[in-house]
């Protein structure tokens, strides 16, 4: 009796999915060019797969995006109608029994609700994944595939294990769980992208997963900016934060000024002024600079391009769990032709101050760095170059020494800062379309 119960509940559960994945197939050859793109995260703050979404539309697919839609994604996705947006829903977590549980009902919740909306979804050629986090969604897209004879490209971006080994440890049985998982799941891929060479060689040494490197570029939006875009950016975002204010109002009723930036209603000229969350603010509270001010503002997705294309300066403090992807931010930054100054995520290996070193041609000369650290960048030296398009630091102390540096001469032309910023206008770089269209469409078609 027991075991008809049984029989009987495991019928009512997967003829559905059946009779589903048998209409799914049949209507296939119909929508052989849609795409389903999934992020179990927030869309608004997935960057890279909004740019796969976008590409995708671009070049005669419709796209459905599923994620959770905590934060606005950019306005492009919003208005092409070739992409819809499918919510999913963020289980919040429970305070009640020990923290392997709570993590056990999460991903049970997150594995059928995803299956329940992959599957009310019209069939797909291909479900776009990215990775992390992948526990459970690349079991269950490979599911839904296998169901629906939809093709899994899995983009990897870093370890979802290697993530949780910071939190937990690396021992850790669930760590250890996790990487049995993504190890054994990740391969069953059609496909995979990852978001460097040194990712792609780990990939194929350690997992056995032939994967094709396809880096971050800037997307047409992410450019230098006139100004008076700046001007106008600056003046929106002073209603809100002091920093952006002018310290002394302008006497002439014509003339409108921002922290950084006047407008001469009489001329129609724009000129710059020259060089004038919780957590964090509560430490640069305590540092009581006397000539800095520090903002961190909540941007939309529209502004954001505008204010790294408004910047002298950019610097990166990402950090790699894995050492093995990129700073988005800083792709963002080269694209607006913004020099950066990058935390170096990788421990040095090797021992002494090393011998100073000049940088090529630029003439930057950069003391106690030898060869042995440049090689020990890892990940990040296929983006950043020492010297050339931005700096790479250790610690605060060699950032503060930086900033001095490239600061020192600001806005003179010949200083370092500009001279930084002419190698970024100088050098041929490729937008994301002209990326995609060269390394992941004919990936799609040969698949």
């Amino acid at each position: 009796m027991a075991a008809s119960c049984v029989a009987l509940l495991a019928l009512s559960l997967f003829l559905p999915l059946v009779l589903m994945s048998v209409w799914k197939r049949w209507c296939r050859e119909r929508t052989a060019r849609h795409v389903i793109v999934v992020v179990l995260g927030d869309v608004g703050r997935s960057p890279r797969m909004q740019y796969h979404a976008l590409s995708l539309a671009k070049h005669g697919f419709s796209v459905t995006f599923l994620g959770f839609c905590n934060s606005k994604p950019h306005d492009e996705v919003l208005r092409n109608n070739r992409i819809r947006i499918v919510p999913l829903t963020e289980l919040q977590r429970f305070t009640v029994g020990p923290h392997i549980l709570q993590y056990g009902i999460k991903v049970v919740f997150q594995a059928v609700h995803l299956l329940w909306k992959l599957m009310c979804r019209e069939p797909a050629a291909y479900i776009f994944l990215q990775n992390p986090p992948g526990l459970p969604a690349i079991a269950v897209c490979w599911f839904v595939g296998c169901l629906c004879g939809s093709k899994l490209v899995i983009d990897w971006h870093n370890y979802g294990y290697s993530i949780m080994g910071l939190v937990h440890g690396p021992s850790h049985c669930l760590v250890l769980l996790a990487k049995w998982y993504e190890k054994l799941f990740g391969r069953l891929a059609h496909l995979h992208l990852c978001v460097t060479n040194a990712m792609q060689e780990d990939l194929a040494e350690n997992w056995g997963i032939k994967a094709v490197t396809v880096y971050d570029k800037p997307a047409s939006f992410f450019k230098e900016m006139p100004l008076d875009l700046q001007h106008r950016l600056f003046m929106k975002l002073g209603h809100t934060y002091s920093a952006f204010r002018t310290s002394s109002e302008p006497s002439d009723l014509a003339t409108e000024r921002s922290a950084f930036t006047e407008w001469d209603a009489g001329s129609r000229m724009v000129t710059r002024k020259g060089p004038l969350k919780d957590y964090y603010s509560r430490l640069i509270g305590q540092k009581h600079f006397q000539h800095i001010q520090v903002c961190t503002p909540w941007l939309q997705a529209e502004d954001y391009p505008l204010l790294l294309g408004s910047a002298d300066l950019g610097v990166s403090l990402h950090k790699s769990s894995s050492g093995l992807d990129l700073p988005m931010k800083v792709v963002d930054m080269f694209g607006c032709c913004l020099p950066a100054c990058a935390v170096n995520f990788q421990c040095l290996r090797v021992g002494g101050s090393g011998v100073g070193l000049w940088m090529g041609t630029t003439g930057f000369w950069s003391p106690g760095r030898s060869q042995a650290f440049l090689d020990s960048l890892c990940s990040l030296h296929e983006l950043v170059k020492h010297g050339e398009n931005g700096l790479v630091f250790e610690d605060s102390e060699e950032l503060a020494a930086q900033l001095q540096m490239l600061l020192s001469k600001f806005p003179d032309p010949a200083g370092k800062l500009n001279q930084f910023r002419k190698n970024l206008r100088e050098s041929e770089q490729l937008r994301w379309d002209e990326s995609w269209m060269q390394t992941v469409l004919p990936l799609l078609m040969d698949t």
